[in-house]
């Protein structure tokens, strides 16, 4: 049985939670519910669904039986951007041959570190687009990435060029001509979990997961014009099946797979 969603403010609301509890409830269909200082586990508990928080800086998710929160952060991005400042190489960067101007389609976004890179790269020339299957991660995404707060220009306007659409991944591909983008990329959440990621245990436990299947793979090969790559665990044998080169990186548990249509 589906679990339905609820949207309430902080435990001492102002108006400015209340406002925007009121535009997530509008956004996403689902009902306010005053909070009355009741707590985010007896909210569960009387109405039996999920609860978003608008709080003063950020919404929340808290969905049942999870430990912690969903919220959005621009989490690796913000040293990746630093690293690429600096002359440094990223790997998925180097996996994808992005240069400005290029067109990226992030089939998997998440929290979107990921596009961040890639629209940092792209530049403003660029496109860079995340679909996302979860419908309440991508209304957090969409709106963190639009109002995260950051003295660091070069993140923040990287993080307002990204479009983000709620869909299925597969039914978006599917939607696009051939050789509509540069770059397609695949996270698929990894098939076990890795100790060092703990920063995306709340977006595990949210999200819609699935593996890599033939039917996906060849949609995004379709949509691609230059190559696909895909991100997974170091030991998957994703990146062998599908015939893909990869970016080997030490000591990382990750790897970054790529294949090149030109």
């Amino acid at each position: 049985m589906q679990v339905s969603t609820i949207i309430t403010t902080g435990g001492r609301p102002d108006e400015v939670s209340i406002e925007l509890a009121m535009v997530a409830s509008q956004a996403l269909g689902y009902p306010f519910v005053e909070r009355r200082k009741t707590s985010v586990a007896g909210l569960q508990q009387r109405y039996g669904s999920h609860v978003i928080v608008a709080g003063k800086g950020r919404f929340e998710l808290f969905r049942i039986g999870m430990d912690k929160p969903f919220f959005f952060h621009p989490n690796t991005a913000v040293f990746r951007l630093k690293r690429l400042a600096r002359g440094e190489k990223d790997p998925m960067v180097e996996a994808a041959g992005l240069q400005a101007g290029d067109s990226f389609l992030d089939c998997t976004l998440g929290l979107a570190s990921d596009s961040i890179v890639a629209s940092y790269i792209t530049g403003e020339t660029g496109q860079v687009t995340g679909v996302e299957a979860d419908r309440d991660v991508a209304f957090l995404t969409e709106r963190g990435l639009r109002t995260f707060p950051s003295d660091d220009d070069r993140l923040r306007k990287a993080m307002r060029r990204i479009d983000v659409l709620h869909s299925d991944a597969r039914s978006f591909l599917q939607s696009q001509p051939a050789d509509a983008w540069d770059v397609v990329y695949l996270d698929p959440m990894f098939h076990a979990p890795i100790e060092e990621s703990a920063n995306f245990t709340p977006l595990r436990e949210v999200g819609v997961h699935g593996p890599l299947t033939d039917a996906w793979w060849n949609e995004a090969l379709r949509v691609s014009r230059r190559c696909v790559v895909v991100k997974d665990r170091y030991d998957s044998v994703v990146f062998e099946r599908f015939g893909m080169r990869r970016v080997k990186r030490p000591n990382t548990k990750f790897h970054f797979g790529y294949l090149n249509k030109i």
